[in-house]
């Protein structure tokens, strides 16, 4: 299943990547107690936070932890399974056959055989001289290959799409080619595992351990209360660049989890990267908040409260303005010059699945739901919170849940949606009036996410329950290439 997809700009990757150092002894016990931490509260759905609760010192209780489970969680996060894990070793074991260990094939020769055991007069006589043929070159040549394989050129494009499958999960690093006959090719480069079902990304690029140095990173959003931030210039990686939220590191048994203070405590549903004021990331739960995140501290600066059910997505409508979507069918906009406590509101006809701006109006932004509705509002019509304003246009897209939509960075009015309908849909939105262009079934199951790439603004990267991407070509479409290909 693919859950949601972020582009990377050109040039951001690292050339060559770095590759990971394995992890230390004390590394491994520090994940190993982290992952059971993480496990020990339950249900994060079912838990209660603590705003006031602090960030504590583990207790010294070898009782409170249970060291197969976390043996078996550790062995989940770095890819395998346990059972897998065992296999492996007892295959091993077979293979060495230790039961025969101590029994001797053939007797011990005591005595040589003469100088030629001990004397070659040419090297090529001598079995214990490894001679070099063409087949080392070639295997030179392969070890050649694998490292060209592993070079991102700056003109490359790079796509990471969250994926889970048969429990594992996983953020995918792609390279799309685009090629001669207009249809791109598309290959996995490296995979990076992460803790928990992936829900929602956002990438960014600002480097939380050198602020001035530009990177190339990925915000992840999962079933549990916590942000993760993976550096994607590194390849075989563990362990999380930072993350963001989560529990306490003090819980106490048969009782519910202790957050750190100010964290989610349920599922992260959206983020939302603030591309002018770097250092600050949105994020928004099930937990029905929406926080501020200072990336400089790790630490949540902001939490805004004004949704009253679970709160699926965030937008930046400008770097001091944030909207936000929810279940309870509100978007409401909030004015961070004061932290949130000027706030607009509009309702909408159904839970809100996601939201976006319109980055060729500054005053638009759409909305899909999940009773397949698009509607369109204008940030103008805000004049109190007790009488919203009206929708600019409503648009059936869907005859299921209206996903996602994405708007094409280089050309005004042209939209994609995707629905649990399985369809993906191609608009022409002018003059408030909107109508389909193209459509396809991708062949993905029901379809979770879209998003134009601004790169190439007519690739359109497309994912959903089968676990599989489609990156279409729109331009390809002939009623596309007359209306936008100009």
């Amino acid at each position: 299943m693919i859950t949601a997809i972020s582009w990377v700009p050109k040039g951001a990757a690292r050339t060559v990547p770095i590759e990971a150092e394995p992890p230390t002894q004390e590394e491994i016990e520090e994940a190993k107690k982290s992952i059971a931490l993480g496990r020990a509260g339950g249900d994060a759905d079912d838990a209660e936070g603590d705003e006031d609760d602090g960030d504590m010192e583990l207790e010294d209780d070898e009782d409170e932890v249970d060291e197969v489970a976390q043996a078996r969680a550790a062995a989940k996060a770095l890819g395998k399974s346990g059972s897998a894990a065992v296999g492996d070793i007892s295959d091993g074991m077979a293979e060495l056959n230790m039961d025969a260990y101590d029994e001797e094939e053939d007797e011990l020769e005591v005595f040589s055989t003469g100088l030629g055991d001990l004397y070659y007069k040419d090297n090529k006589d001598d079995p214990y001289i490894i001679k070099k043929n063409d087949d080392d070159d070639e295997d030179d040549d392969d070890d050649d290959s694998e490292i060209e394989d592993m070079i991102i050129k700056p003109t490359d494009i790079v796509l990471v799409c969250a994926h889970n499958e048969d429990e594992f999960n996983s953020l995918q690093v792609s390279i799309v080619e685009e090629q001669e006959d207009g249809d791109p090719n598309m290959f996995v480069h490296h995979e990076v595992p992460i803790s928990d079902f992936p829900l929602c990304t956002a990438w960014m690029d600002f480097n939380r351990k050198n602020g001035d140095e530009k990177g190339n990173f990925i915000a992840v959003g999962t079933m549990d209360p916590i942000i993760e931030i993976w550096n994607l210039d590194i390849v075989d990686e563990v362990e999380p660049h930072a993350l963001l939220g989560g529990l306490a590191k003090k819980q106490v048994r048969g009782k519910k989890p202790k957050y750190k203070r100010r964290s989610h405590t349920k599922s992260v549903l959206g983020l939302a990267w603030n591309e002018v004021v770097r250092n600050v990331l949105a994020s928004s739960s099930a937990d029905e908040t929406v926080r501020l995140w200072d990336l400089n501290t790790g630490k949540c600066a902001v939490t805004l409260q004004h949704h009253d059910d679970k709160v699926q997505s965030v937008a930046w409508r400008s770097p001091e303005v944030l909207l936000s979507g929810s279940f309870d069918r509100f978007v409401i906009m909030s004015d961070m010059r004061d932290n949130g406590q000027t706030y607009h509101k509009w309702s909408v006809e159904a839970d809100v699945e996601s939201l976006v701006c319109d980055p060729h109006n500054e005053h638009s932004f759409l909305v899909s739901l999940d009773n397949g509705m698009v509607q369109a509002f204008d940030t103008r019509t805000a004049s109190s919170n007790s009488n919203p304003g009206q929708p600019t246009f409503t648009l059936h897209a869907h005859n299921k849940a209206a996903s996602a939509i994405s708007f094409c960075p280089s050309k005004p009015n042209f939209i994609a949606t995707c629905g649990t309908d399985k369809m993906v849909k191609l608009w022409d939105i002018s003059n408030n009036q909107p109508s389909c262009v193209a459509s396809l079934n991708a062949k993905l199951g029901a379809v979770f996410t879209v998003t134009f790439c601004n790169d190439s603004p007519f690739l359109l990267a497309c994912g959903g329950s089968k676990g599989k991407l489609k990156i279409w070509n729109t331009l390809s479409e002939p009623a596309v290439a007359s209306k936008f290909g100009k």
